[in-house]
């Protein structure tokens, strides 16, 4: 059927349209539109498990690599050069002529989904319009948090996260914790807070602490106390695009800050908080009134129960 092969055609054209402007675009925005490449990401993360999940239908839009043809299509999976044309115009045929073919096979990673086999059938259905596809499915289970718009500078900070989640075990200590930070260097930080709140235990109890139990202690005691503050607060709203690591981060630096400057004496989480937003955050003057209010009625009323 002639008509078909003209369709076919005109079909691969466009899909390579498609790629060439999005490359553009990539270029123009210093965007990076690539696939992933499954060795890479499996590698830099901690497997703790993998198993087969059989078939499942999965959304489009959550398949981001490939294992072995992650250079041959962009990240919305249209072909990037002319060498994909044959094998791609004759699964785009089976298309048009509802010629079934097999379901292709996938690797899973968090949420996101890697081709094994299928790549060309992956294209063609985003091409033409689908939502969804029929897969076979092998879950790799690990630590950290996978979204679809992940990209290679996204998967450093993951593998610094997994790096830090295998030493610590925290992740089985507590399952909810969810530490993410938006540069690198972050978790280093993390570490030597856990190692200081272990020196400090073992000086208080005179007897060594364990590493599990000080990691506990540091989340429990030190940590979640900041995270809570800036969570009633709301402050995320003043730093817009960072996480709750990151002001924890920050805010104990500027706690230490205080402290010295007020002669050893701890401010607490709370007024540190307050005060590093008031310095350093985006806050209108009305944002800014009412969170100091707020901050000094909770420090006088904590004082008050003290004194009682």
């Amino acid at each position: 059927m002639s008509w078909i092969s003209d369709i076919v055609r005109e079909d691969f054209n466009r899909a390579r349209r498609k790629a060439f402007f999005s490359q553009l675009l990539s270029l123009l925005g210093r965007s990076n539109n690539a696939l992933l490449p499954f060795e890479e990401v499996r590698s830099r993360l901690n497997v703790r498990q993998q198993h087969y999940l059989g078939s499942q239908t999965v959304p489009l839009a959550n398949i981001v690599g490939s294992e072995g043809r992650y250079s041959d299509f962009n990240r919305e999976f249209a072909p990037r050069h002319d060498a994909t044309k044959f094998r791609w115009m004759s699964v785009d045929r089976a298309h048009y002529e509802d010629v079934p073919l097999p379901a292709i096979e996938l690797y899973k990673i968090g949420d996101v989904f890697f081709v094994k086999d299928g790549n060309h059938r992956v294209s063609v259905a985003r091409q033409q319009g689908q939502q969804d596809i029929d897969a076979v499915v092998t879950e790799l289970v690990v630590d950290v948090p996978l979204r679809p718009d992940l990209s290679m500078r996204d998967l450093l900070l993951k593998e610094e996260y997994s790096d830090f989640l295998a030493w610590t075990g925290l992740s089985d200590l507590r399952p909810d914790q969810w530490i993410e930070f938006s540069e690198p260097g972050g978790y280093l930080d993390l570490v030597r807070h856990i190692n200081a709140h272990r020196y400090f235990l073992d000086l208080e109890r005179d007897a060594p602490v364990s590493r599990e139990e000080a990691v506990c202690s540091w989340y429990d005691n030190v940590y979640l106390p900041v995270v809570e503050v800036l969570r009633a607060q709301n402050t995320l709203r003043a730093f817009p695009s960072r996480t709750e690591a990151d002001l924890y981060r920050w805010i104990m630096d500027h706690r230490w800050y205080l402290r010295e400057r007020n002669d050893g004496a701890d401010p607490g989480p709370l007024v540190a908080a307050a005060d590093y937003a008031r310095l350093f955050g985006r806050k209108s003057l009305t944002e800014l009134t009412e969170w100091l209010v707020r901050s000094l009625r909770a420090t006088f009323a904590s004082s008050t129960r003290e004194a009682a």
